[in-house]
């Protein structure tokens, strides 16, 4: 553990990316593999509690180290609201060990003491809990505590850890990245098959990392002679990649979550296919017939249901607009320029003949000002903009700047005013960055967003300080505060929801700005935001 505890404490301590990725390399060459692969696997975002899988609670962490340090339980939540981060609190509350075990490595930790007692009763698991922190010095103990808190957020990307191995072992970033898609076991086989110089049977069941366009913040004229670039649409869906290979179908999010089952439309058109390859696109909810699709809140139905009955597949048929090709008959296409991609993505298609997969609509403008023209039609068609390509760009994986960008069009807004509150995460865990707000419903204010991004380091510790001062209402870790601040909020869409208490679900809400001239009787109404709703 202490390795680990080590490796935590230079990347939280560290804020440059270069110093995070050498502490990474130095760590992932000398630890021993179980420990490397259990490493990866939480600095990738893995988690060894979730709701299959208790080890710990919350409110059990706060009982017993209250037990085992007598401490007040008061005492123990007031220094929680100080701190602001529960695993550092469970540290903190503890001496270190006058004279600790021999170390253990960090998968010895999970595998054969954390992992072992996973539901459990309460009494068996306590026992290996308070065990180890009596025995942990303050670092490791506050590993540990992260471990069962699964709050091991340390300022480093998954992106980071790739580059890192690319560059420890020599193998492609973009290979690595791809073997890392979807669910993976953390065990010394999967580090090993990660980072083989051999093409492995795997590696063709894999989607290809996305290529993610960036967001045009200069002026569309500095792109340089329109005839350049190839014009879309953005729509708002589910981006994927379908995957045809040796007759098999499998359908990828971005998420790296696999969707088979979800869209059986989808994977029988796919299974029709003349050829094996890898489409990258967008899934929507689209009916036959119509001009536009249906609002994203149709689709995440679709996505709640692995095995969609009929009336679900009626209501809500589902269509892939397909914008690149990436690989045709076993051979990796992503080094050839869009067009080249583009013109046997379409005959691909158009021989294939299916409505449920069809080319998605290039945009014709001869000059910026009118694609500009063109983009101000968007929210109209049900898109959120246009995308612009550039026609000799090959396809990368990860954000690249420079030859793929959104062009969104401005948000909706609405004034809403600040009801809610909850310590952000990370860095942020001591400070109220986490907020909801709420619109008129008559006399009441009702919740309809909830929004965390927007304001800047002096607006969080001025609000931080008010809410503090201002909470009415505690119910675990959020605040009730007192109605009176106004933001202005910004997002993509609005759609009616059945799901929401206020009937309706705001896309990408983030704070705009902090209206301190408006007052609280003025801020919007929900027959307002409802009115926006598609």
């Amino acid at each position: 553990m202490k390795r680990f505890a080590d490796l935590y404490r230079e990347l939280d301590e560290s804020t440059a990316t270069g110093d995070k990725r050498a502490a990474l390399i130095a760590y992932f060459r000398d630890a021993p593999p179980r420990d490397a692969v259990w490493a990866l696997y939480l600095l990738s975002g893995g988690k060894l509690t979730g709701a299959r899988q208790k080890i710990a609670g919350t409110n059990e962490l706060r009982a017993w180290i209250a037990q085992v340090s007598a401490t007040p339980d008061w005492l123990v939540d007031d220094s929680y609201d100080h701190v602001g981060d529960l695993a550092e609190t469970l540290a903190l509350l503890l001496d270190d060990p006058t004279d600790p075990p021999p170390d253990l490595g960090l998968a010895e930790w999970i595998e054969e003491r954390l992992l072992p007692v996973a539901n459990q009763d309460e009494a068996v698991r306590r026992a290996v809990v308070v065990d180890a922190w009596q025995s942990l010095p303050y670092g490791q103990r506050l590993v540990f505590n992260k471990l069962l808190t699964g709050a091991l957020r340390v300022g480093v990307s998954q992106r980071l850890v790739q580059q890192a191995l690319a560059e420890m072992s020599g193998i492609d970033i973009s290979r690595i990245a791809q073997r890392m898609l979807g669910t993976w076991a953390p065990t010394p086989q999967f580090l090993q098959d990660l980072l083989s110089e051999e093409a492995l049977p795997s590696d063709r069941q894999q989607p290809y990392p996305f290529f993610l366009a960036s967001p045009l913040e200069a002026d569309v004229q500095t792109l340089g002679e329109i005839g350049d670039w190839r014009l879309e649409w953005k729509w708002d869906g589910i981006r994927l990649q379908l995957i045809r290979r040796h007759g098999e179908v499998a359908l990828w999010s971005r998420g790296e979550e696999r969707l088979d089952g979800r869209f059986p439309e989808i994977e029988q058109a796919a299974a029709t296919l003349a050829r094996d390859c890898v489409i990258d696109g967008e899934l929507m909810a689209w009916r036959d017939g119509e001009d536009a699709p249906m609002p994203f809140t149709a689709l995440q139905t679709r996505i709640q249901r692995r095995k969609p009955g009929a009336k679900t597949l009626a209501d809500t048929p589902a269509r892939v607009l397909a914008y690149d090709l990436l690989e045709l008959d076993g051979e990796d296409l992503r080094e050839r320029p869009l067009d080249e991609r583009r013109a046997l993505l379409a005959g691909l298609l158009e021989a294939h003949g299916d409505p449920r997969i069809v080319v998605s609509q290039q945009v014709q403008a001869d000059s910026w000002e009118a694609a500009a023209q063109l983009r101000k039609g968007s929210r109209e068609r049900g898109v959120e903009g246009l995308m612009l390509k550039r026609g000799s760009s090959i396809y990368q994986g990860g954000r690249k700047r420079g030859d793929w960008w959104k062009w969104k069009i401005d948000p909706l807004t609405i004034d809403a005013v600040l009801i809610y509150a909850q310590a952000g995460h990370g860095r942020r865990s001591t400070l109220y960055t986490d907020y909801t707000f709420a619109l008129w419903d008559g006399d009441a204010l009702v919740p309809v967003a909830k929004a965390y991004s927007g304001l800047d380091d002096s607006e969080i510790m001025k609000l931080d300080s008010w809410i503090r001062a201002h909470t009415t209402e505690r119910f675990g870790p959020v605040r009730a505060v007192t109605p009176h601040h106004v933001f202005e909020l910004g997002f993509e869409a609005v759609n009616l929801s059945k799901r929401h208490k206020s009937g309706v679900a705001t896309r990408f809400p983030r704070i705009l700005r902090w209206r301190h001239d408006k007052p609280m009787a003025e801020a919007d109404r929900l027959e307002d935001l409802k009115a926006l709703a598609r």
